[in-house]
């Protein structure tokens, strides 16, 4: 649900919602994703947050489109690999 409207609001280019992207990140980041599926995550994210830093506008109007779809894909899941994150390195030190 939050990856489907991360891209609307990408391809709309409507930052004016980022916080419900925020707010559910947070929640699957808390609910969703467990301890089997962390180090799948955590990669995936990474991978994402670091393909979101790139400069896509080289490739035009469709670089631009795609830049901003990633941009809002990343705003939802940043927040969700902080909080796995840190549930992950608490979990070690326990």
């Amino acid at each position: 649900m939050g990856l489907v409207l991360a891209v609307i609001f990408g391809f709309t280019g409507s930052q004016s919602m980022n916080w419900l992207l925020v707010l559910l990140g947070l929640v699957v980041g808390f609910l969703n994703i467990t301890e089997k599926e962390v180090i799948t995550f955590l990669v995936a994210a990474i991978a994402l947050m670091s393909a979101g830093s790139a400069n896509l506008t080289a490739l035009g109007q469709l670089g631009s489109v795609f830049g901003s779809i990633l941009q809002s894909v990343v705003v939802f899941v940043a927040p969700a690999a902080v909080v796995v994150a840190v549930k992950a390195v608490y979990g070690t030190g326990r």
